[in-house]
């Protein structure tokens, strides 16, 4: 889980440009301010690096790095 969580602050990384500690704890969008198009952009780096899809009902309730590492396992779990 933790190469989840590392991978998905390295995909983050260029979008917090509030340049905020990512760690599995961060709120994605309270404490980075990034606007819809770019949580979008964020989202589409996920699913082509871990080649999955993430249902937009998925990005809406999912609030921190850890919250989408472990939906991203739970993928990767079933592939």
């Amino acid at each position: 889980m933790t190469d989840i969580i590392d991978a998905i602050c390295a995909l983050l990384a260029p979008f917090n440009t509030e340049h905020v500690e990512l760690k599995a704890e961060t709120d994605i969008p309270a404490e980075l301010n990034i606007d819809s198009v770019g949580v979008l952009d964020f989202i589409m780096e996920v699913e082509d690096h871990f080649d999955i899809e993430i249902p937009m009902n998925v990005v809406s309730d999912t609030r921190t790095i850890g919250e989408l590492a472990t939906y991203v396992q739970s993928q990767l779990k079933k592939a």
